[in-house]
């Protein structure tokens, strides 16, 4: 059915600046937003706006360096690529390994909070249909992403703007009813700022994985700068207004509401049909987002065969559609695997240490490929002021900070995928 081994001219580059905007975003906005508004809360109370802006402040210099990276890189991988690039194929592989763990970890999140919203947990027989609901799910979005790039991004634009609709309706309306009394700011503290940034920051990061189909995109030199900084922008303020609003609804008893807080919010500032709209909206988001996530996600898995680090086979592209279908199909079963393995909480906290490490290895790499003038992507590499060796810095800085904060617990999962990865390498060497 393919035609191996896979190169990346032999994929199409149909992403333009609004399609990849509009990914961005909907990799983004996945089932964070729908539920860390009670967790930030319940941690911060007032202080919850200053987390926000930390994240946003962390994400616009990290995204910044991605830019940097991604308009001197135009082969497929995202940061794999960027790290390959810089560093040679063994930091490479380490990357690519990693960015497949965090991928896998935080779809899987996300689609766990799907199921558990389509499906009750307390439902008799509840994880046999969750199971043949998530697979049948998957199995739709992975049929679309094999028959074109085009087919999926254009599936994952309608999706995105649907699933914004009930979010944007929320703010809007919401915002009449808001009481500035009730959300003035406070400064919570270093040290719980620091913990609560490193679980909210699972509402912000997405944007790498985005940027996986390098080969894919159009004038990826152009078209990636645009599309991060301007999703990043329209993300922040949504998130901060969707917060403001439910606050200002819930007051102190939005930390109560840990499973659905804004649909609660909605039916106190709204009305009560509106909870129900917001949770089919929560619902949706998580299908934009794990549809996102298959579309984009499975690159990193094609690239790394491309490169030897995986069975061949993998990188086969499709003769007919000239997608990488092998890669999409396996990386989609290992999704419903993960999902199936623990709770949202569970899984959201291990992928941001993942995730996060991955984006020190990118940002690192950006430091690299603009002191060297890599020119891959043509046309002129993106070059705001500072963007190429100070924003680099001060995301690396803003990683370790939130890293700091995590337990040697929540890196365990990392470390034995790492470890396994290291002993794997010498074999792949010697059977390539």
């Amino acid at each position: 059915m393919s035609s191996l081994p896979g190169h990346d001219a032999d994929l199409v580059r149909a992403i333009g600046t609004r399609t990849l905007t509009l990914s961005v975003i909907n990799s983004t906005i996945g089932a964070g937003i729908f539920v860390l508004p009670a967790i930030v809360g319940g941690s911060l109370g007032a202080g919850a706006p200053f987390a926000y802006l930390v994240c946003a402040a962390a994400m616009l210099v990290i995204s910044l360096s991605f830019a940097v990276a991604g308009s001197r890189v135009a082969s497929t991988g995202g940061i794999y690529a960027y790290v390959r690039t810089a560093f040679g194929p063994t930091v490479g592989y380490f990357a690519g390994v990693l960015q497949v763990l965090s991928a896998i970890l935080a779809v899987g999140t996300v689609a766990r909070g799907m199921v558990d919203t389509l499906v009750s947990p307390q439902r008799p027989g509840a994880f046999a249909l969750g199971v043949l609901v998530l697979t049948l799910v998957v199995a739709t979005i992975v049929t679309l992403n094999v028959r074109g790039v085009q087919i999926g991004a254009r599936t994952v634009a309608v999706v995105t703007l649907a699933k914004l609709l009930p979010l944007v309706a929320f703010v809007v309306l919401g915002l009449f009813a808001v009481d500035s009394l009730a959300i003035a700011p406070t400064w919570p503290g270093i040290e719980p700022l620091g913990r609560t940034a490193l679980t909210l920051i699972f509402a912000f990061v997405g944007v790498e994985i985005a940027l996986n189909p390098g080969a894919e995109i159009k004038s990826p030199a152009r078209a990636v700068p645009l599309a991060i900084l301007a999703a990043l922008g329209i993300v922040t303020v949504f998130y901060l207004l969707i917060h403001l609003v439910a606050v200002s609804a819930l007051g102190d008893s939005l930390a109560a509401e840990q499973t659905a807080p804004l649909a609660a919010a909605a039916s106190r500032v709204l009305s009560p049909g509106w909870a129900g709209i917001l949770l089919w909206g929560g619902s949706l988001s998580m299908l934009g987002y794990v549809g996102g996530d298959l579309l984009n996600s499975p690159r990193a898995v094609y690239a790394l065969a491309r490169d030897g680090y995986l069975p061949r086979a993998l990188a086969g592209i499709h003769p007919r559609f000239k997608t990488p279908w092998l890669a999409i199909v396996i990386y989609a079963a290992l999704v419903v695997v993960v999902t199936n393995s623990g709770t949202f909480a569970q899984l959201a906290i291990v992928s941001n240490v993942a995730i996060l490490s991955l984006y020190l290895m990118g940002c690192i790499a950006a430091m690299a490929l603009a002191r060297r003038d890599v020119r891959e992507a043509g046309g002129t590499p993106f070059t705001l002021a500072g963007a190429g060796t100070v924003a680099p810095v001060v995301a690396s800085a803003f990683i370790v900070w939130l890293l700091w904060h995590a337990t040697w617990q929540e890196f365990a999962v990392q470390g034995v995928v790492l470890a396994a990865a290291a002993v794997g390498l010498p074999l792949r060497r010697r059977l390539s």
